[in-house]
């Protein structure tokens, strides 16, 4: 897989790292109770969002998916289904939120890079090919003022229909927050 970083690697590394544990002490903690709309009467613990935890994700990306959850109205996208892949533009009002999004979208394309699925409870089939085949992709990435700019490639028509599938999930992702997983968890099921 070839990735090209735009930004200074070292800069940016600091750059996404450091707001974390701010981000974690802001979004990441806190009590109360659930909505109560569970199957067996629990409720969703929408506090700590144990579905966005993994068999092999660490505690700060499980933080970093509940921030984006919790401020998915700050998040917007622009996608471009090209006949090769795809082109994303990310982005947050919120600065803090954005610096999560930013580590977030550069670690997962690392972990895809290294074939390492962090396997996120309510993660997506959609990326189980990605693991498989990351190899296969040609990824660019791009901190603007406009957002986060990610082109992913692939001469692999299934890589190339994965990635429109899954850019379509994170823009319902970003435009609905957790109704969209549930959504589409609902929709995986019925059939």
């Amino acid at each position: 897989m070839h990735r090209t970083l735009r930004f200074p690697t070292l800069l940016a590394a600091l750059l996404i790292l450091l707001p974390l544990a701010s981000a974690a002490q802001m979004f990441g903690h806190g009590g109360g109770m659930g909505h109560g709309h569970g199957a067996d009467g629990t409720g969703h613990d929408m506090v700590n969002m144990p579905g966005l935890q993994g068999q092999n994700a660490t505690p700060e990306e499980s933080t970093e998916l509940a921030v984006m959850f919790r401020n998915f109205h700050t998040i917007t996208r622009d996608v471009t289904n090209l006949p090769n892949g795809i082109r994303t533009v990310t982005r947050s009002s919120d600065p803090e939120v954005m610096d999560v999004l930013v580590s977030h979208v550069v670690g997962m394309i690392g972990r895809v890079e290294a074939a390492d699925d962090p396997q996120i409870f309510i993660q997506s089939p959609t990326l189980d090919i990605f693991f498989e085949r990351g190899d296969r992709i040609e990824t660019e990435i791009e901190v603007t003022d406009d957002g986060i700019v990610v082109v992913q490639t692939s001469d692999d028509p299934e890589l190339v229909a994965a990635m429109h599938t899954h850019a379509a999930e994170v823009s319902a992702m970003a435009d609905h927050g957790m109704q969209a997983v549930h959504e589409m968890m609902m929709t995986r099921a019925a059939n």
